[in-house]
C-alpha cells in the first residue's frame, strides 16, 4: 500500500557530502513525522533526525550542525543533506514516515536503508 525508497547513499571521503532522498508513494492520504535512522554493523539503530508537517526539525548531537533533515510535502520526500563526514557517519542509513493511508489507517514505514560509507 505504501512505499518508501531512498536513494544517494555511496562512498564518499571524509570531509565530503552527501544528500540522501526518501520518497512515499502509495496510497497516502497524509504524512506526519518523517525521520532518518542510521545503523551500523554492531550497534543499535540511532535516530538522526525528526522533521514535522511544519518543519520543526530535530538532531541527534552527534550531527548537529552538520546534517540538514528538510522535506517537500508536495512530492512526499524527505531529505538529509550530510556534511564534513567522518568515518563514523558510516551505516545503512533508513528513513521512517507516519502516514495516513486512504483508508484512514496511520501506521509507522520503513524504507530499505541505503548505505553511506565514509572512507579514504
Amino acid at each position: 500500500q505504501v512505499q518508501l525508497v531512498e536513494s544517494g547513499g555511496g562512498l564518499v571521503q571524509p570531509g565530503g557530502s552527501l544528500r540522501l532522498s526518501c520518497g512515499a508513494s502509495g496510497l497516502i492520504f497524509s504524512i506526519y513525522d518523517m525521520e532518518w535512522y542510521r545503523q551500523a554493523p554492531g550497534k543499535q539503530r540511532e535516530l538522526v533526525a525528526t522533521i514535522t508537517t511544519s518543519g520543526a526539525t530535530n538532531y541527534a548531537d552527534s550531527v548537529k550542525g552538520r546534517f540538514t533533515i528538510s522535506r517537500d510535502n508536495a512530492k512526499n520526500t524527505v531529505f538529509l543533506q550530510m556534511n564534513s563526514l567522518t568515518p563514523e557517519d558510516t551505516a545503512v542509513y533508513l528513513c521512517n514516515a507516519n502516514i495516513k493511508t486512504h483508508w484512514g489507517v496511520r501506521n509507522d514505514y520503513w524504507g530499505q536503508g541505503t548505505q553511506v560509507t565514509v572512507s579514504s
